[in-house]
C-alpha cells in the first residue's frame, strides 16, 4: 500500500476522487436546475420560491467548489466540462419548468439522486479511512435530508 501526502492509500483515494467527480457532475446539473427554476418560476408562490431557489443554488454553488477542492486534495483533477457532467448525470434535467409543484418535485427528485451518491461515497470514504470526505458527505446528507423534508412538507407529502 502506498500512502499519499495526507496519509491515505493512494489507490483508494484515486477511486474516491472518481466517485467525487461523479458527485460533482451531478451537483452541477442540480445547480443548473436550480438556476433555471429560479429564473422561470411563475405563479402565486413566486416571491417565496424565487428567494428559496436562490438560497439553494447559492448553497449548491458552494458545495460544487468544496467537492472540486476535495478532489484536488486527494491528488486528482475535478471534471469541468458540461460534456463530462452530462455523461455522468443521474440527476434529472429540468427544462423550462415554471410551475411551482414541478419545480419543487425536481428538487426532491434531484436530492434523492444526490443522496444515493453521497451515501455510497460515505461508505467508501469510511473504508478508506478518509475522514475529510466522510465528514463532507455526512454534512451534505444532513442538510439535504432536511431540505427534502421541507420540500415534501411544501408538497403536502410525507417523507
Amino acid at each position: 500500500m502506498t500512502l499519499n501526502s495526507i496519509g491515505l492509500d493512494s489507490t483508494k483515494t484515486k477511486a474516491l476522487a472518481q466517485d467525487l467527480n461523479d458527485l460533482l457532475a451531478n451537483f452541477q446539473i442540480y445547480y443548473q436546475n436550480l438556476r433555471g427554476i429560479h429564473w422561470n418560476i411563475k405563479g402565486k408562490a413566486f416571491f417565496d420560491l424565487h428567494a428559496k431557489f436562490e438560497e439553494l443554488y447559492d448553497d449548491a454553488n458552494t458545495k460544487v467548489d468544496e467537492i472540486a477542492e476535495r478532489i484536488l486534495t486527494l491528488g486528482e483533477t475535478p471534471l469541468h466540462t458540461f460534456n463530462d457532467y452530462s455523461a455522468l448525470a443521474k440527476v434529472p434535467v429540468g427544462k423550462n419548468i415554471s410551475e411551482d409543484v414541478k419545480a419543487v418535485r425536481l428538487i426532491v427528485d434531484s436530492l434523492a439522486e444526490l443522496l444515493k451518491i453521497e451515501r455510497d461515497l460515505l461508505e467508501k470514504a469510511g473504508d478508506a479511512n478518509d475522514e475529510g470526505t466522510s465528514s463532507m458527505m455526512s454534512d451534505f446528507i444532513t442538510e439535504q435530508e432536511k431540505t427534502v423534508w421541507m420540500m415534501k412538507a411544501w408538497l403536502n407529502e410525507s417523507i
